[in-house]
């Protein structure tokens, strides 16, 4: 399908969704309207004029199908149920075995009180949960509905918590991970973060209904979308995607540049979804969310906002390398989690392609998702969204845990061990025998001949005697150190400020620097920023001190943050991340004298990566 836009200097031909970005090449079209002497506005009017008539013949076309994004040749067919939701499935009772993936969903009801629906064919009823299972592709819930006395203590008033009052209100916390703890608490609630890891965690979707559409307000907005245009060099292919989904093809229409209001409205007019890559890097209240829920999960959090219109869809069925939290902020969505269709796509290192409608398992889910809700999903869940007709559909999609398995460690490690076993032991330096060729390989995998399982043990034994040399200390530092790449920096409280290298009273007055030397000394308290802001690993010959404070909010803007620390001060070092979040001396800080010991704490400080319990001050008067 081929999409054209009018615009006063070109018409941009669209792109298939592998080839998005900044590749988009102008039409022979725009060559031409380029060439032609005539009046440009004119010819623009023209072809809007042109473009509402076609729009308008288009509406009035058999059961009101949509057009999609943005000015096609024919319409299309509207492929989402004609934004119609379909009820939960409903078969025969199975036979009670259980095999098919479970949902949980939560309804909260303005009188503060949990509704629990369980839908379960087994018995066992967990409270405060529901339960529905497929078995053979449908389901039967029985429906049982409880309603809990009253919530655990500490989630009794998350219904009554802003994101505002939650981001003050944790900012008193002097533990970073205490912090994120009640991040993820509130970003789930009721549903308890032990409930949530043993039970939903890389195992299966959840969805929490809240009837409570302000629950994540202040987040972000459609109105928050529309300054971010106006103020920020937003640029298609880079922080911003434009597409559609139609006729079972996903097509993405980034033309190049800057994505400017006045043309990103316009695709939306005319059906095209929008999705704002990172949010983060534009939004201070994304960033500080973001930044705080890191420190849970010690992986990368990330995001995306989805910014749909009435009636149509943005994105093919697939499935994410990520755990994905999707925060309902406006409107309604038509949501599709599908069960996994091989053991092969369960918890995969790697996204999917767009998968066509027929290549789908069966439907796990099926649900309308509203305003204040959350829908979670493991890696590797097949899912896909439709809006519906009556109203446009805003979420934020947030992300963790890509590429943080223990076959990613082992990436990491294998490779150094192997290196490891080589420099230490003969054994995996002596050469392979003179006949191996002869009967190994797979030409002569059918065999009896008996060199074959000498051979086969050999490689066994020297694949046990790997586990010796395995660095295994070494290689988490190495998954530390990506950690670490991919943080976003720090969002400071008020405190903070004051209490860091922010806080300084350095400045320019009267002609001449003032205030640009802050008092340290051996009685001075100090602890590190956050517990995860930086991480010791080993060098040759020093040591280095790897750290996130002065990270970019763009995403690897910058390479990897170090600083050089000679090994006297190891133990220094460590006293800081082990004590953390308690302050403790200079003083106590490893160090021949005192002043290498004010050395190293003013190195840290003016990195960022340590606080100063009084306000700072300076040695220099005003």
């Amino acid at each position: 399908m081929k999409i054209k836009r009018m615009s006063a200097f070109a018409v941009y031909r669209s792109i298939p969704t592998e080839k998005c970005g900044l590749q988009e090449k102008m039409s022979k079209s725009s060559e031409n309207i380029s060439s032609k002497k005539t009046n440009a506005g004119l010819q623009m009017v023209s072809g809007i004029q042109k473009l509402k008539k076609k729009q308008k013949n288009m509406k009035s076309k058999k059961n009101g199908a949509k057009q999609r994004c943005p000015v096609v040749k024919e319409a299309f067919e509207d492929t989402c149920h004609n934004s119609q939701v379909t009820k939960e499935p409903q078969s025969k009772a199975g036979d009670g075995s259980d095999i098919g993936s479970v949902h949980y969903e939560l309804v909260l009801k303005k009188t503060k009180k949990v509704v629990l629906k369980l839908k379960r064919q087994k018995q066992g009823i967990t409270p405060g949960i529901s339960r529905t299972k497929v078995v053979n592709g449908n389901c039967k819930p029985k429906v049982v509905v409880q309603t809990p006395k009253k919530f655990p203590e500490d989630l009794e008033c998350w219904g009554q918590c802003s994101l505002k009052t939650l981001l003050q209100d944790i900012g008193k916390l002097q533990n970073s991970k205490d912090r994120a703890a009640k991040m993820f608490e509130w970003m789930i609630a009721p549903v308890s973060p032990t409930q949530f890891f043993s039970e939903l965690w890389e195992k299966k979707s959840a969805l929490v209904r809240r009837c409570k559409p302000d629950y994540y307000k202040g987040l972000f907005s459609t109105a928050e979308f529309d300054r971010i245009l106006r103020e920020n060099d937003v640029q298609f292919g880079v922080n911003l995607d434009v597409t559609s989904y139609s006729g079972g093809k996903r097509e993405t229409h980034n033309p190049p540049g800057r994505a400017l209001p006045l043309v990103v409205w316009d695709y939306y007019k005319n059906g095209c979804s929008l999705r704002l890559l990172n949010p983060q890097s534009f939004s201070l209240n994304v960033w500080n969310v973001l930044s705080i829920l890191q420190e849970h999960f010690c992986s990368m959090a990330g995001s995306n906002v989805y910014l749909t219109p009435p009636g149509t869809q943005g994105f093919a069925p697939h499935y994410d390398d990520i755990e994905a939290f999707v925060l309902q902020l406006e409107g309604k969505k038509h949501w599709r989690v599908y069960k996994a269709r091989s053991n092969d796509e369960v918890l995969p290192q790697f996204s999917s392609r767009n998968f066509s409608q027929d290549e789908l398992g069966e439907i796990v889910l099926d649900t309308v998702l509203e305003a204040g809700d959350l829908l979670y999903f493991p890696r590797g869940v097949i899912h896909q969204g439709d809006c519906l007709p009556d109203q446009h559909s805003l979420h934020i999609t947030l992300s963790t845990y890509q590429r943080n398995s223990w076959a990613d460690l082992l990436e990491k490690l294998l490779p150094a061990t192997l290196q490891s076993a080589i420099e230490e032991d003969l054994e995996f330096r002596t050469g392979l025998p003179l006949d191996y060729l002869e009967y190994m390989g797979v030409q002569n995998s059918e065999s009896n001949d008996r060199r074959r399982a000498s051979f086969i043990e050999k490689v066994h034994s020297l694949i046990k005697k790997l586990t010796n040399y395995a660095p295994v200390d070494a290689a988490v530092d190495q998954k530390a150190v990506n950690f670490l790449h991919d943080c976003l920096p720090p969002v400071l409280t008020q405190e903070e400020k004051a209490l860091s290298v922010h806080g300084a009273p350095a400045r320019w007055e009267n002609g001449d620097a003032r205030d640009v030397v802050v008092k340290t000394e051996g009685r001075t308290r100090i602890r590190l920023l956050r517990k995860h802001i930086a991480r010791l690993c080993s060098g040759d010959p020093s040591l280095l001190l790897y750290y996130s404070a002065e990270n970019s909010r763009v995403y690897h803007k910058d390479e990897p943050k170090f600083l050089e620390i000679d090994s006297e001060y190891a133990d220094g070092i460590e006293k800081l991340i082990h004590s953390y979040p308690k302050y403790i001396t200079v003083d106590s800080l490893s160090g021949e004298t005192l002043d290498d010991k004010v050395s190293l704490a003013s190195a840290l400080f003016e990195k960022g990566l340590i606080l100063i319990k009084k306000p700072t001050t300076s040695l220099e008067g005003n």
